[in-house]
């Protein structure tokens, strides 16, 4: 494999197949020996991050009408602090109903106000201000004022929300010296938090929501909540005092179709009008056709997870090492996609403003035998289950990793189950496997949250019980560098150090594709897929 190859340098951002909830498999056939190759075939797509098919000539924004979009799994829960929010989970619905203080922007990014006003850092980014607009309402007619912002963020953390250990650990302090104003004492200089309030803890809760047990969904967004069937649809009313104007669109309607296909049908239809997808076919069938869109390619976004628990084979780095060695992502791709993804071993390939020139561990199945051979005179008996989905594709990628690891002399063994909430549940709830289907999905606008969350010592949502003092020491340096160089820096640094301690099977990348019929227009980017409708119309 050359060392092009292995830093996952690519002509084309197209990448391997995905399945729900962010947990990524692939189709293929039998993966033979898993030893180097050279350069992946170039695939025909050309994606790259940032938009395909641009509209021009959009003309006289339409009034009227309904908008229908299919989130890439359905909404079960309508309450920003007890949900994961992204682009994949619930974040464009339930920002049409709260908004996010700020919104992320993909072409410039940078960070911009949304129910903000300005938020601005002191010279030595401790202290953050963030000014709140004049005049906006929640959707009861009380202010999206600071003491309003100010017990929506306690309440997130009061509710142990997904992101509420990271805010904890990083905001010392809220102050709220006027109505307008709210200022974030920080432990240590950070630029993240602008990422924060641009996700579920900026998705600012009425104060009148929650009443007792009793929570109703309010917020200030540009749609208020007319009927919530979960796992069905989501029906969404246009509210005409929000602060930036009417929406264009009368009511949102918001489902999740089964299948990409299925979803890829309805666009072309007319049944749907937004999506979110990740499968690559779909993805670059609707592109060919012409539809627009928004393409993002996250980090480690196609890998497995080994837990490293004590009594579990992953506790031996050895055995972490030995795995990687013997798996060839291009070979991967080669028999899963025909050459059109972007395999590699490295965090953040090519695509991604985050990339550095640090090598992979590579592939080397001599040294991946030796090493286990080492771990197995030393007790191990060279067994490894792997968990993941019982579907086609799934099963096939299962397979092609077996045969991999089976030639450097592991007894590798696959263990299916039947949902995405069953491997979910398996991972974060019971810690009950050896080594699984996953991702971490980095964000291109700073990989530093779920980098931390993923990988720091007792973090609650480190689900492999990876711990390494170095990697540690890292995660903290990076979490307040406040300039891009020095966090490729770090983030360089930590490639280094990831590729002798093993933290994750990486196999490379997987785009995301935000696409709408030719006839919508005024659709609004933000971090990690989320998608804002307030000024989208239809013709």
């Amino acid at each position: 494999m050359s060392r092009s190859s292995r830093r996952g340098h690519r002509k084309v951002a197209a990448v391997a197949l995905a399945v729900s909830a962010g947990l990524f498999v692939s189709s293929c056939a039998d993966s033979g020996n898993g030893g180097g190759s050279g350069d992946a075939p170039d695939s025909g797509s050309g994606l790259s991050i940032g938009p395909v098919n641009e509209q021009s000539g959009e003309g006289d924004a339409v009034k009227g009408g309904t908008l229908t979009f299919s989130g890439y799994s359905a909404v079960t829960n309508l309450d920003p602090a007890k949900t994961q929010i992204a682009g994949s989970v619930a974040g464009s619905e339930l920002g049409a109903i709260y908004d996010t203080l700020l919104r992320y922007d993909p072409a410039s990014k940078e960070f911009v106000p949304k129910l903000a006003e300005s938020m601005e850092p002191s010279s030595d980014f401790k202290t953050w201000t963030l000014e709140l607009r004049d005049g906006v309402k929640f959707s009861d007619g009380t202010p999206v004022d600071s003491a309003a912002v100010s017990a929506s963020l306690n309440r997130y953390v009061t509710n142990k929300g997904p992101q509420s250990s990271l805010y904890a650990s990083k905001i010392a302090s809220v102050d709220t010296p006027d109505a307008s104003t709210v200022v974030f004492n920080l432990v240590d200089p950070w630029t993240g938090i602008e990422s924060l309030l641009s996700t579920g803890p900026g998705m600012i809760v009425a104060p009148s929501a929650q009443q007792g047990d009793q929570f109703t969904p309010i917020g200030a967004g540009a749609f208020t909540l007319e009927k919530f069937a979960p796992n069905e649809e989501l029906i969404l009313d246009a509210r005409e005092d929000y602060f930036d104007g009417a929406p264009n669109v009368d009511k949102l309607r918001l489902i999740s179709i089964v299948g990409s296909q299925s979803t890829t049908e309805s666009l072309k239809s007319g049944g749907t009008d937004v999506a979110y997808m990740r499968s690559l076919p779909n993805v670059l069938d609707l592109i060919d056709s012409g539809y627009p869109g928004f393409v993002d390619i996250p980090s480690l976004s196609y890998l497995s997870l080994v837990n490293t628990a004590p009594g579990r084979p992953g506790a031996d780095v050895r055995v972490r090492q030995a795995l990687a060695l013997a798996t060839d992502p291009v070979a991967l791709d080669n028999r899963l996609n025909e050459g059109k993804g972007l395999p590699g071993q490295v965090i953040f390939q090519d695509t991604s403003r985050w990339h550095n020139d640090v090598a992979p561990i590579g592939v080397d199945t001599a040294k991946a035998k030796q090493l286990l051979d080492e771990a197995k005179a030393d007790g191990f008996d060279g067994k490894i289950t792997y968990l993941t989905l019982q579907e086609n594709s799934a099963q096939a990628m299962a397979l092609a990793l077996q045969s991999m690891a089976n030639a450097v002399g592991f007894d590798f063994q696959i263990e299916y189950v039947n949902s995405v909430a069953d491997v979910v549940k398996r991972l974060y709830a019971d810690r009950d496997f050896d080594m699984a289907t996953g991702s971490a999905n980095l964000a291109e606008a700073d990989p530093f949250e779920r980098l931390y969350s993923n990988l720091k010592s007792g973090g609650r949502n480190n689900a492999t019980s990876f711990s390494d003092p170095e990697i540690d020491s890292l995660l903290d340096q990076l979490g307040v560098a406040t300039s891009n160089d020095a966090k490729i820096e770090v983030l360089a640094k930590i490639q280094e150090r990831a590729n002798e301690v093993v933290p994750w099977q990486v196999y490379g990348s997987t785009p995301w594709l935000g696409v709408w019929g030719q006839n919508v227009h005024g659709i609004q980017q933000s971090l990690d897929g989320i998608m804002f409708f307030d000024k989208a119309w239809k013709n």
